[in-house]
Formats: structure tokens, sequence, C-alpha cells
């Protein structure tokens, strides 16, 4: 069975170390452990490899967080990918920082960049992959997850990115269930 693995992110340097782009900085790293080479279509940088028999893609929308379902559903639709099998990498405000979540499936929890992959599929039954980035203490939402990472967060952020891409290959050279009993809520030292 063919696999979509989807690291969600805004296009641009200015925003490469924002809370919000933690979805392209474990693409980033995915890319140096597994050599992978990437095409630009599909409103996007794609790149795919063969796994046990399977293909698995790898896509960072390079459109806007919230019109990432620009990207994702074409590459969807092109492949024919099964929408049971995409596994979306995504900032999540709820959970606390070092805390990465496998869930199948659900509510959107008023992340833009998911809501416009449900709108453009039709479909919100696909994985994710939460990485924890808190809640901010002060100010809004909206400058928080656009802020970079402070110091001490980016010291931890090495561990978080290792841990994910740990729980990602799983997913892919085996499945989600597996992943899942190990990252279903995950806390990284």
């Amino acid at each position: 069975m063919d696999k979509l693995i989807v690291g969600l992110g805004n296009p641009g340097a200015q925003y490469e170390l924002n809370r919000h782009n933690i979805g392209h900085l474990i693409i980033n790293e995915l890319e140096s452990r597994l050599n992978l080479r990437w095409k630009e279509k599909f409103k996007g940088a794609y790149s795919s490899l063969e796994v046990n028999g399977d293909k698995v893609y790898f896509l960072k929308p390079l459109t806007y967080m919230n019109l990432s379902g620009e990207s994702v559903a074409p590459l969807v639709k092109f492949f024919k990918i099964s929408i049971e099998n995409i596994l979306v990498i995504h900032d999540e405000l709820d959970l606390s920082m070092g805390t990465i979540a496998l869930k199948d499936g659900g509510g959107l929890a008023g992340h833009n960049g998911l809501k416009s992959i449900f709108e453009k599929t039709g479909n919100k039954n696909f994985k994710r992959l939460r990485v924890g980035i808190g809640r901010p203490s002060i100010g809004s939402v909206s400058s928080w997850v656009l802020s970079d990472f402070s110091l001490d967060e980016t010291n931890h952020l090495e561990k978080i990115i290792n841990e994910s891409s740990c729980a990602i290959k799983i997913f892919i050279e085996n499945d989600f269930a597996s992943a899942f009993r190990k990252y279903k809520k995950f806390q990284v030292d």
C-alpha cells in the first residue's frame, strides 16, 4: 500500500524556525536520513522511495499553511493514495513542547493546515503526527505559532525531531498500528 508523509509549514527562510514549521523541519531531517531527492510539482516539493515493495511519498507543501490542501489533494489524486495512508506532521498547541502524539483521523483542532487538507480532499480520516508546541501564556495564538523557537526550545528540538523521525520510520516500514503503540503520546526527554 502506497503511503504519503506530509510535513506542514510555510515557505521561505523567514519562517524556517517558526513553531508552525515543525513539519518542514522533520521532513528536512528525513531528507538527510533517507537521501530524498526533491521534485517541484503539486505546489510543493515531493520525493518518493520504495519500502517493502510499496511506494512512500514525501511532500513539503510550498503554499502557505492555510492553503496546504492545494498541494496535498493533487498529489493524492495523481498517485491514487488512500486518505487512510496519509500521515500529516503538524504543530499542536494542545500538547506541551516535547510531546509527540500519533492520531488516527478525528477533529481538526482549529489548525488551518489540517482544515485546508480536509476542504480539498473532502476527508479527514488521514493520520497525524502531532508535535507539541504548547500555548502562549500571553499574546495571540497566531503570533505564537509564527514566532521562532526559543533558545531553550531549540536545544530540545533535535531530540524532538529525532523521535518524530523514528515514529515515521515505524509507520513507513510497518504500519500505523505499530507506530501508534509506541507513539500514541510520547514525551521526549
